[in-house]
């Protein structure tokens, strides 16, 4: 295998016999064949694009590929198996479209058929799939930006399907973006179409934003309780929030309470979830925690995206352990589909939460959130005034991953010792380093504001952008923002891409800058975007302090 797609990656340079994050190589080798088989489809579908037509049912299920390819979302084999099928078969189904009007020179994903697993499994270790038969670096570099890039676009396109909301440019961006890999393109129309991915990035989030706000509301300044009840309960992992409402509705009644964990913790905050009086808060933290939390929670688990991790030998939850859309696990049971214009069936999650006992209690007391752009504007008034009276010194936007190399602990440094008279702005798990320090306010602005999932770093964009207007300032740069990453999978990169097309420079990016990029394609990155590694606590709070 060769995989070096999330930011844990073997030495910065690449996992070769089994994923830091427990992926075996053959689960490895086979999403790296749906890979190569979307670009076959794409290959098609921006034939068709040309034509005028962008294919919706291809390009949908281009997301769903892209996104089980994610970090920490499929481990079971035959699962991506079928899907590898399923893409055969759009593939298939798109060129059909087409005619007799073929591209003049096909690649060889765009020709090859499967008959059975055993044909598949094959494919899936041939040089011509495999990563590492690139030889030129740069190239590699370039076009796995764009491809890992384009699984986080994926994902929140995926997001922004499932609430019933699509964009042919979304789609026909996709088909471009993995088609382009299949031919010898210049360095700097290489350059351009990552530079395009971070601009669909930007409007992905921002219809995802639209299609949940329209959805469930805005969300609202809560105070989320971090304890538990005394009744069975679910926890409910992952980013899907129509999953979240659909749950909440089918365990009204029953005696089974509902917890979000990890990245769910912002659908507290929506208000068309708070009047389930059985939704009780968030339990543990984020995503490398579960192994602990999980145990501890003792009810029935449902995992609706990625950050579902291995289970190890001395877990007992695989039982209660309930995976549905694109998450699958050997062993844990799976929540079918949702039928058209119906709802998924959580019965069985239901039924087997009533044979729990009550969550043990880990910690107790109350988090804050509900930090979005609409919410955050609200108090636009206040906030300026803060930063025209000096009460406000400066925004440290602290958004992105968390994970468990230790040296992950420089962000909650960072946030311990920033001076009080600075504010955070997070979204996304990384919030789980410092989200529970007791770090005051300023004139009642809380000193950490939470706009939400991954995904919500769209508002933070937001705010930025209306900051700037308010200011009326010319550049986005001239704010008294900073900007202190923290990366670990492929949304990560999307969220990145989506804030450099909008202009924002430097940006410090931590624990390390990602292995995928090449040294002459991260010098790029530095000259045109000042991009620089993370330092020391004490210096880089300095730097941002001092607006470098």
């Amino acid at each position: 295998m060769f995989c070096f797609q999330c930011q844990e990656t073997a030495k910065n340079q690449g996992c070769t016999v089994k994923g830091v994050c427990g992926k075996p190589e053959e689960t490895a080798d086979l999403q790296d064949l749906l890979i190569y088989v979307c670009k076959g489809i794409a290959v098609y579908g921006e034939k068709l694009k040309e034509k005028g037509t962008v294919e919706k049912e291809a390009g949908h299920f281009i997301c769903e590929a892209l996104f089980t390819t994610i970090t920490n979302v499929a481990w079971d084999d035959d699962v991506i198996v079928d899907r590898i099928r399923q893409a055969l078969d759009v593939r298939d189904a798109v060129k059909e479209k087409l005619g007799g009007d073929l591209p003049d020179a096909l690649p060889d994903c765009a020709v090859w058929a499967a008959t059975d697993k055993q044909a598949i499994m094959d494919k899936a270790l041939s040089d011509e799939v495999r990563i590492t038969a690139m030889q030129n670096e740069d190239v590699r570099s370039l076009r796995e930006l764009l491809i890992i890039g384009s699984k986080g676009i994926a994902a929140y396109a995926d997001h922004v399907a499932i609430l019933g909301h699509e964009k042919d440019d979304i789609y026909g961006f996709l088909m471009e973006a993995l088609a382009s890999t299949t031919k010898e393109l210049s360095t700097d129309e290489m350059v351009g179409l990552v530079m395009k991915a971070g601009e669909c990035a930007v409007n992905t989030m921002a219809l995802l934003d639209e299609a949940n706000t329209k959805a469930y509301g805005n969300p609202e300044i809560t105070e989320v309780s971090i304890g538990v009840g005394k009744n069975p309960g679910i926890l409910i992992s992952g980013h899907d929030l129509k999953d979240m409402e659909e749950l909440l509705k089918q365990t009204e009644g029953t005696g089974v309470d509902v917890y979000t964990h990890g990245e769910m913790l912002p659908a507290n905050c929506y208000p068309a979830f708070k009047k389930y009086d059985h939704f009780i808060g968030n339990y543990g933290g984020s995503w490398w925690h579960q192994n602990k939390d999980f145990e501890s929670f003792n009810g029935a688990i449902v995992l609706t995206t990625n950050c579902l991790i291995p289970i190890k030998k001395t877990n007992t939850y695989l039982d209660r352990l309930f995976t549905t859309g694109v998450v699958g696990y050997p062993g844990a049971k799976h929540i079918a589909k949702r039928p058209q214009g119906g709802a998924k069936d959580f019965s069985a999650v239901v039924e087997r939460a009533k044979q729990c006992a009550p969550p043990e209690e880990i910690e107790s007391g109350k988090i804050v959130g509900g930090f979005a752009h609409n919410q955050v504007l609200a108090l636009a008034d206040k906030v300026i005034d803060a930063v025209k009276s000096g009460a406000i010194k400066r925004f440290v936007v602290m958004a992105g991953c968390d994970g468990r190399q230790k040296s992950r602990s420089y962000f909650t440094e960072v946030a311990e010792n920033l001076p009080k008279d600075t504010v955070i702005l997070t979204a996304g798990c990384a919030k789980y380093r410092y989200n529970k320090l007791n770090l005051g306010d300023i004139g009642g602005i809380p000193r950490v504001l939470d706009a939400g999932q991954c995904n919500d770093s769209y508002s933070l964009a937001v705010i930025a952008l209306k900051l700037k207007e308010a200011f009326g300032l010319d550049d986005i740069n001239d704010l008294p923002v900073s900007y202190d990453i923290a990366w670990y999978e492929q949304k990560a990169v999307a969220v990145l891409l989506a804030l450099l097309s909008l202009g924002v420079k430097g940006i410090r990016l931590g624990p390390t800058l990602p292995g995928f990029l090449s040294p002459n394609v991260a010098n790029v990155l530095v000259e045109k975007f000042d991009i620089k590694p993370i330092g020391t606590v004490e210096e880089d709070i300095a730097a941002m302090m001092a607006g470098k």
